[in-house]
């Protein structure tokens, strides 16, 4: 998934920001709003995963 956001993101920047023609307009978003979908995509995705900091506690053996 981040993948191809990270294409379309690539597409999107050497594209136009808008296109005109006899149908209609096109604007794309900008830039920094993409990049910024992109990290909240991948915080979630990270977020689903739970590879967050675990502490423990050592007591050697022998040790009261």
């Amino acid at each position: 998934m981040a993948e191809d956001l990270d294409q379309t993101i690539r597409e999107n920047a050497q594209g136009p920001k808008r296109a005109q023609g006899d149908s209609g307009s096109v604007e794309q978003h900008p830039l920094t709003e993409q990049i910024e979908a992109v990290r909240h995509l991948a915080s979630k995705e990270a977020a689903k995963q739970k590879l967050g900091v675990r502490m423990t506690k050592v007591v050697p053996p022998g040790a009261v």
